[in-house]
């Protein structure tokens, strides 16, 4: 695939460019293996409503045909899962947990990644997605299979990270 530089200007970035070297959902890492496109995440309803309202530019028209948004605030009926399973962004940066080129963090992360752009921070996101792998376990031990209202805020995380509990 022939480079394509993408230059972002939204609420947290204004000329931040990459390029995006791998065609839209492909070329994935092979232990990178999510279960859940950003579309159908946006669809389904993650972070109460309240990610990426401002980056229609970036991304392609049709994941957020459908998706579940409120740009004013987070709103938890939003979510799937109807529940607040998320921490504010402070909390993340406290925790050192952001890249500076991705400001909203993983779920930024991922849509980019999707969309072609390879960076430095791959390995540290790829891993950071498997090590939520644990939260599935959880509800597979403590959950009757298909009992979507067991440990909602579990499979709301779960949500958020592009695996799909629903499954479970």
């Amino acid at each position: 695939m022939e480079p394509r530089l993408v230059i972002v200007n939204d609420l947290m970035q204004h000329g931040y460019c990459y390029y995006r070297t791998e065609a839209p959902g492909e070329n994935f890492d092979p232990f990178f293996k999510p279960e859940l496109t950003p579309k159908e995440m946006l669809e389904l309803g993650v972070f109460g409503g309240k990610y990426m309202t401002d980056c229609l530019e970036e991304f392609p028209a049709e994941w957020f045909e459908n998706a579940r948004l409120c740009h004013e605030s987070h709103r938890s009926e939003l979510n799937y899962f109807l529940v607040n399973a998320s921490k504010p962004l402070w909390y993340w940066r406290a925790k050192g947990w952001i890249y500076e080129e991705d400001p909203r963090g993983w779920f930024q992360w991922y849509c980019r990644y999707w969309m072609g752009r390879r960076c430095p921070d791959d390995d540290r996101q790829i891993r950071r997605w498997k090590a939520m792998s644990r939260h599935a376990s959880q509800i597979r031990a403590h959950c009757e299979p298909g009992d979507l209202g067991c440990r909602r805020r579990q499979r709301q995380a779960l949500l958020h990270w592009a695996y799909d509990s629903r499954k479970i």
